[in-house]
């Protein structure tokens, strides 16, 4: 039962981390590069904000949820849930690394003219922002695998032998 509910709980953190993500890369970034600059950049500015709770906190509990199932797993199972906690520990380094440094410039941006790099900056930023949103749905992806391929009990196999017909 213990390993079921961790893969429960490692499955839908990890879903809503790269439905998030994958949301953000679909639909959000393309809006940014449609609307005008400053735009962007306030709208850019509040929604990390937000994000820095729900994303964050979905990212620790994917990749601590995956870690821990694969500490109660064996074998093939122990390998993939290791894999998906490795995914999304590389999705949390992208985000800390890669496009956390670059929010907090955009953040100064809303308050200032950006600098003549700028476009460069935002492209680096989205670059980032598909490399982790690429770690995040292939951490789905092998979740999603590990929960197929783990067989099920039946109702029967779980009842103590004096209950069985």
């Amino acid at each position: 039962m213990r390993v079921r509910l961790l893969q429960a709980l490692s499955l839908f953190a990890t879903g809503l981390l790269a439905g998030s993500l994958g949301y953000g890369a679909a639909n959000l970034v393309p809006t940014f590069d449609a609307v005008p600059l400053e735009l962007r950049l306030d709208f850019h500015t509040e929604l990390m904000a937000m994000n820095g709770v729900t994303v964050q906190g979905a990212m620790a509990v994917a990749t601590l949820g995956s870690l821990a199932l694969a500490a109660v797993t064996h074998a093939r199972a122990r390998a993939l849930a290791a894999t998906a906690g490795a995914l999304t520990f590389a999705t949390f380094l992208i985000t800390r690394f890669g496009n956390v440094p670059i929010n907090a410039r955009i953040r100064k941006w809303s308050t200032s003219a950006p600098p003549p790099d700028h476009a460069e900056v935002l492209d680096r930023w989205e670059l980032f922002n598909l490399a982790r949103t690429t770690t995040a749905v292939a951490a789905f992806a092998v979740l999603v695998l590990l929960a197929l391929a783990t067989p099920r009990r039946t109702a029967l196999a779980r009842r103590p032998e004096g209950l069985r017909a």
